[in-house]
């Protein structure tokens, strides 16, 4: 239940799925689900759907069911009977889904500008290709130093506050954080701490890279 006190933010295309969804792995289980969603939105029963395309209901069912495989011409008739492209029943199984796994204090240290000043930059891991314009960075400050390293760069960059308290700047704005505080920011503004209130300080400081960016 939402809270009466924030703003409430309507997900228009939901990412929630079902449990049993599959994962892309297993190729007629894919098509199940796919051939079983499509006919559903076109409002046809199982026995209109075999009908249309000229199998035997008992035969589609299985084939929603997973409970066997489709040939080539199969797959064609069902295609045109739902009036979608054939590859529409293999969506899902296209390619592998990478995940990274970064145990606690098991990330890439970065070393930047404000190492030497006590500030460290723990990489919480990073996928190929096209994921790879995600940077999530677990930064921790222990040192009261007056020294901090301003940032700038394409993209956009969440700050999630963990521990501590900090003034942060970015552009000409200021901004007080505390633990639960998120702050949202274009990272081509100059942006970084200005002022250590309370350490020692641990953020979040996930950067999203746009498209075309050479890391």
């Amino acid at each position: 239940m939402a809270s009466p006190n924030r703003p409430v933010h309507h997900d228009t295309a939901p990412r929630e799925v079902p449990r049993d969804s599959p994962t892309g792995v297993d190729l007629e289980r894919v098509i199940a689900a796919q051939v079983r969603k499509l006919r559903l939105a076109s409002g046809l029963s199982v026995g209109d759907m075999a009908t249309r395309i000229g199998i035997s209901k008992a035969m589609l069912s299985k084939i929603e069911n997973a409970q066997t495989s489709c040939s080539l011409s199969t797959l064609a008739r069902l295609a045109a009977g739902l009036d979608v492209p054939v590859t529409s029943l293999f969506r899902g199984a296209d390619s592998a889904r990478d995940a990274v796994f970064v145990a606690a204090g098991h990330g890439a240290e970065i070393v930047g500008r404000g190492t030497r000043v006590g500030h460290h930059y723990e990489l919480l891991g990073a996928l190929r290709g096209q994921h790879k314009r995600l940077e999530p960075v677990l930064v921790t400050l222990t040192n009261a130093s007056e020294v901090f390293p301003l940032f700038q760069h394409p993209g956009t960059e969440l700050l999630y506050m963990l521990e501590g308290e900090m003034v942060y700047g970015h552009g000409e704005s200021e901004y007080r954080l505390r633990p639960g505080d998120s702050l949202l920011l274009d990272g081509e503004g100059l942006h970084g701490p200005n002022e250590l209130v309370e350490l020692p300080i641990r953020f979040l400081a996930i950067t999203a890279y746009p498209d075309n960016h050479q890391g």
